[in-house]
């Protein structure tokens, strides 16, 4: 394992299978993973810093970059599947010696904290599912344009300040552009045009989990969203609400599908209040 220096995008990098998965390993306290959604340009610090420097006293936060994402190293002839990303997760836990953790996922970051769950339930304390995919519904504009961005500067201000943010005002061209760099680093955008070409309702199934499966959890839950989610509709959470027993949710007012930056200040207390021990 090493040390990434100046780039935070970087973190320690550790053998999960035949990939090479970058993440962020910081605080000390009861282990809680933290899974980043699917946007552009995306990877675990940028979805997660805000929460990482408010949490890192409480907790051992362990943010890995998913296969496609960030700075996980990926062969060329990878497929990208719901089953390889929970691969590459059990493959992180057993690497790390980590038996057993809280998760926080986000977006499609939820989808793969219920694959862990659904398949080693012994492996999962507490579940937060935020602004969560993961039970069936139809593909959103929002989501439709956020899996099928063509990189440039325009189209990233666009995503940023009319579909994630429910208040433009909290994106700043530095924002935009920066968002824009790392979605235009070499290969980046191959990676993620292969994850999810057209049609794309095709994908919103394959990452949704049988109600059963989901009716059968018995982890604590908890379910945050954004009223005005433009990407994953609030639907979603009252969906799960109703389907996993331990369940509680709290929902946003004037806020779109980045809670954890739009409202970062009451999420972080909730979520950590949520996973205390």
């Amino acid at each position: 394992m090493s040390v990434g220096s100046r780039n935070p995008e970087i973190g320690r990098r550790v053998a999960t299978g035949d990939l090479t998965t970058n993440y962020h390993d910081v605080g000390e306290g009861p282990t809680v993973l933290l899974m980043h959604g699917s946007g552009p340009g995306v990877s675990a610090w940028a979805n997660w810093r805000l929460t990482i420097a408010a949490l890192q006293d409480r907790f051992r936060l362990i943010a890995p970059d998913f296969a496609g994402f960030g700075f996980t190293e990926v062969p060329d002839d990878i497929e990208y599947t719901r089953e390889r990303w929970l691969r590459q997760v059990v493959d992180l836990m057993d690497a790390l010696g980590i038996e057993k953790a809280s998760v926080v996922g986000n977006s499609f970051g939820g989808s793969m904290a219920l694959a862990l769950a659904i398949a080693h339930p012994e492996r999962v304390d507490r579940l937060v599912l935020m602004g969560a995919v993961g039970v069936p519904f139809e593909i959103t504009p929002g989501l439709d344009a956020v899996w099928g961005y063509e990189p440039s500067l325009e189209a990233m201000g666009t995503l940023m300040r009319e579909t994630f943010a429910h208040d433009p005002g909290l994106i700043t061209d530095e924002l935009v552009a920066m968002r824009y760099a790392a979605s235009t680093r070499p290969g980046v955008q191959e990676k993620f045009a292969a994850m999810f070409p057209a049609p794309r309702q095709r994908w919103v199934d394959a990452m949704a989990h049988p109600e059963a499966a989901i009716r059968a959890l018995r982890h604590r839950t908890l379910l945050v969203h954004g009223r005005d989610d433009k990407v994953i509709p609030v639907s979603t959470t009252l969906t799960m609400l109703d389907w996993i027993d331990d369940a509680q949710a709290h929902v946003f007012g004037r806020c779109g599908h980045w809670t954890q930056i739009e409202h970062a200040d009451a999420f972080n207390r909730l979520v950590g209040d949520f996973l205390a021990p």
